[in-house]
C-alpha cells in the first residue's frame, strides 16, 4: 500500500492566532470598541503629526528662513 504523501502544515501567523485569542477572550462589543479606541489613538498620532509639521512650517515662516517665493 502507497504512502499517502506528507501535506506541509500550514502555521498559523502571529496575527491569525492573536485574532483567535482575541475572538475568544473578548466577544462582539468589546472587541469592537477596543478596535475603535485603537484607530481613535491612530488618528489622533495623525493630526499631532500633522500638527508638528504645521508648527515648523510656521516658525520657519516668520523667522523668515524660508526666503524661496
Amino acid at each position: 500500500m502507497p504512502a499517502a504523501p506528507v501535506r506541509p502544515s500550514v502555521r498559523p501567523s502571529v496575527t491569525d492566532a492573536l485574532l483567535v485569542l482575541e475572538g475568544l477572550l473578548l466577544r462582539g462589543g468589546q472587541r469592537t470598541a477596543r478596535r475603535n479606541a485603537w484607530t481613535a489613538v491612530l488618528e489622533d498620532r495623525r493630526r499631532a503629526k500633522d500638527r508638528d509639521e504645521a508648527e515648523h512650517v510656521l516658525e520657519a515662516v516668520s523667522t523668515g528662513a524660508s526666503q524661496a517665493t
